[in-house]
């Protein structure tokens, strides 16, 4: 589908040579694809699919209590493990707060 969408681009790029309002059409299609066509940036940036490690389809809630708590769960063992490696750096850290 990228594929498809990058070379319609360029095809209306190189139309809008000729056209201007070609340009505006590649913009568009640019825009309808980065937002719609592969997910958009408001799936991935609030937690993406909520299947876990099941591999749940894109067609899920993605800010739903499961996402939310897999998100909590990797940043808590992320905490963990880096209190664990860097002890001192982590003293320094929970003093300064």
């Amino acid at each position: 589908m990228g594929t498809i969408v990058l070379s319609g681009t360029v095809v209306l790029v190189i139309l809008g040579f000729g056209n201007h309002t070609w340009w505006l059409v590649a913009v568009a299609l640019l825009f309808v694809y980065m937002q719609y066509g592969r997910g958009g940036a408001s799936a991935s940036s609030s937690g993406g699919s909520s299947g876990g490690s099941s591999g749940g389809g894109s067609g899920a809630v993605p800010g739903s209590y499961r996402a939310y708590r897999d998100r909590r769960d990797k940043q808590a063992r992320w905490d963990r493990r880096y209190r664990r490696e860097r002890p001192l750096e982590s003293r320094r850290q929970a003093r300064e707060r």
